[in-house]
């Protein structure tokens, strides 16, 4: 089988070497989709209800997310085709979309003055209505027409619409008003734009709101919106005014964004929301509409194949062509509070590119090698404080978080696993079980209490993320290259509150100081070099022990041990480790149970260290002495280590100099600095 692609497919020698998947593929996968949910849809096409536990906000709910979800790919599919409907798409959806604008249809939809997730829905019954005119809208009658207007018409004047990716719901329903005679209001739609334009940071990303809060929807929202949107009929005037600038922000994102992708297609595992799963692919797709100058079509398309082939790898959708509320099989705990059995349908936005028709450049070129499938890659990206590690051997890409925790910085709360852990991956999950959201434990740095009670980190101060380029010839450079990334930790225990609401961010609750500690990673290939240093105790705080844990292993069959100054988990064709380099510490680990969602068993290697002997070994008047372990994650095909890890510290005049002996025997020396605190997300306005 063709690394990443569907069961059946094999390559194809043309325009798709890498994956097999050509736009054939994607339609087949699109009508199997769209097909497999009229069996769960009402009388009146109104509602479809897929199969599965009833969401948050309600059975009504479920009902217009799984329509409004699966219109966005019949319209993807209807526009890239010209209208050719062999699937009778337009009629299908034109049955419902009168029944749900009928107040008296017994599957009517939820109002958007009623529950505000009909607000997110109506955006994209909106788009596609727009997208798909001449075969949809065009052909209803006035009257319903006149009630889909009254239908969207509440978004107009309504100013609860939080100010995150949202802004872009009120802002596509009002420019569809605008374009069929409807109400709007200009100021607010130049106030959205306004409040969109507010969530740029450096190099092209966009933060989620005001906080720390990288993720998908950095792709598959705040960088959708502004490129389909310029394509409505009621935008022509305001979008002539910042498309260019627009489409250079998504170039500029692109070109980290492809870096995130691992060889066999996985997305990186990260942040909330993520059984919207190959919705991950729609940024690519959207850079293709935009004609974007710096990833080529090629490239883009193989990123977009690549993760929808890696979910249909792993049998996503479901032999009934569900799509269920999970990563691969169903899991259920892996949605949010909001999420419904419609929910996973948001994955249509992966297929956007359905949306361009064949004859179109995305389509036509070959597929191009990923940049991991290339040769290893090493990046910093600025804005989430991210060191992005690629390796070519096994494929996988690493992130070394040292920004990123949906907080602001000073705020005392807890540390998300989907945004607060140091690392994240294309090959592992972050554990998600009850005890991982209250004590941090996989991929952090944390003191635990008598009672094994750990710290959190989120509110942190980032301190250094960078690229310290190598000495020698440009190969010799390349290889002696090392990302930096350094925080301070206001590490602080917490008392949850009693009522959670379960949208993937950090627990709220009271907070209680524990320690001051700086982090620094030094990190090459598979390999982080993890130093860290207890700078401060609080008063009263009552820390025993200094606990680093490496990456989660995952699966079925999963194992671990320690000795000799090492702890290993291995299974899923994966190794992870936790080495000690510098001061005394005694390895472990700590196994979970359905805690994540790649298997049944999870298995943490990490290291501890009493509090009292590093306080023991400080400075009169100072802190604590630097510790240092080697943090590793490998897969299938990575090479062998040929020699010992090592670290040599030395004095510089802003922070540590750390010369590292890395296990494939290349050695390095760094100069951190650590005495200033470094804006990592300027305003990029």
């Amino acid at each position: 089988m063709a690394k990443g692609s569907a069961p059946g497919e094999g390559r194809d020698g043309g325009v798709s070497p890498l994956t097999g998947w050509t736009r054939r593929t994607w339609v087949g996968l699109a009508d199997r989709l769209l097909l497999a949910a009229r069996p769960w849809s009402s009388s009146g096409h109104a509602r479809v209800t897929p199969p599965g536990p009833e969401g948050g906000y309600g059975h009504d709910v479920d009902g217009l997310e799984g329509f409004a979800r699966t219109f966005l790919l019949a319209g993807f599919r209807l526009a890239g085709d010209g209208g050719a409907d062999p699937l009778g798409l337009a009629d299908w959806y034109a049955r419902g979309i009168d029944a749900g604008t009928d107040p008296s249809a017994p599957d009517r939809w939820v109002r958007l003055d009623e529950h505000p997730q009909a607000k997110v829905e109506a955006a994209s019954i909106a788009l596609i209505l727009d997208m798909t005119r001449p075969w949809i809208w065009d052909r209803l009658d006035p009257e319903v027409q006149e009630r889909v207007i009254a239908y969207l018409a509440p978004a107009v004047g309504d100013d609860t619409y939080p100010r995150i990716n949202w802004v872009w719901f009120r802002l596509v329903v009002q420019t569809f008003l605008r374009s069929v005679g409807g109400p709007y209001s200009l100021d607010e739609m130049r106030a959205d734009l306004a409040t969109h334009d507010s969530f740029r940071r450096a190099d092209g990303w966009l933060a989620d709101g005001e906080k720390r809060a990288f993720d998908h929807y950095t792709g598959w929202a705040l960088h959708l919106y502004p490129t389909l949107w310029a394509r409505m009929a009621g935008a022509a005037d305001l979008a002539s005014e910042r498309s260019a600038q627009d489409r250079e922000l998504l170039d500029r994102y692109l070109v980290d964004a492809i870096h995130l992708v691992g060889a066999d297609g996985a997305p990186l595992i990260q942040g909330r929301s993520l059984i919207y799963r190959f919705a991950a692919a729609a940024p690519f797709w959207v850079g293709a509409m935009a004609e974007v100058p710096s990833v080529s079509p090629g490239l883009l398309r193989r990123a977009a194949s690549g993760i929808v082939a890696h979910f249909a790898a792993h049998g996503v959708p479901d032999a009934g062509g569900q799509l269920t509320t999970g990563w691969f099989g169903p899991w259920p705990a892996l949605a949010q509070s909001y999420s419904g059995p419609g929910s996973p349908y948001w994955a249509s936005k992966g297929m956007l590119g359905l949306a361009l028709p064949a004859d179109h450049p995305v389509w036509t070129a070959v597929e191009e090698p990923l940049p991991v499938e290339r040769a290893d890659t090493l990046r910093a990206v600025r804005a989430p404080g991210w060191i992005v590690s690629g390796t070519r051997d096994d494929g996988i890409v690493r992130v070394v978080n040292h920004g990123n925790d949906h907080a602001t910085p000073g705020e005392s709360i807890g540390d998300s696993p989907l945004y607060a852990r140091i690392g994240y991956s294309t090959a592992t999950f972050p554990l998600l079980d009850a005890d991982s959201w209250e004590n941090p434990l996989d991929q952090s740095v944390t003191l635990l209490d008598v009672e094994g009670h750990a710290t959190h980190r989120t509110g942190m101060e980032v301190l250094e993320v960078t690229i310290a380029p190598g000495t020698g010839d440009d190969a010799d450079r390349d290889a002696r290259a090392v990302g930096l990334g350094a925080v301070r930790i206001h590490a602080h225990w917490l008392a949850p509150d009693p009522v959670r609401q379960g949208h993937g961010y950090g627990l709220t609750g009271t907070a209680a100081p524990a320690a001051e500690l700086t982090v620094v990673s030094l990190v090459r290939g598979a390999y982080e070099v993890r130093l860290i240093r207890l700078d401060e105790i609080a008063p009263g705080a009552d820390a025993v022990t200094v606990r680093d844990a490496g990456w989660p292993i995952t699966g079925d069959q999963v194992c671990g041990a320690s000795r000799d100054g090492r702890a290993e988990a291995i299974g899923a064709g994966l190794t992870s480790s936790v080495t000690v380099l510098l001061g005394a510490g005694t390895p472990g680990i700590v196994r979970r149970e359905d805690a994540a969602p790649l298997g049944r068993r999870s298995v943490v290697p990490m290291v501890e260290r009493p509090v009292s002997g590093l306080i023991g070994a400080a400075a009169p008047g100072g802190a604590t002495p630097w510790t240092a372990d080697l943090i590793a994650l490998t897969g299938a095909g990575a090479a062998a280590p040929v020699a010992p890890p090592s670290v040599v510290l030395g004095a510089g005049p802003t922070g540590p100099v750390v010369t590292v002996g890395w296990p494939d025997g290349v050695r390095t020396t760094s100069t951190i600095e650590l005495q200033r605190p470094r804006d990592r997300q300027p305003d990029a306005r």
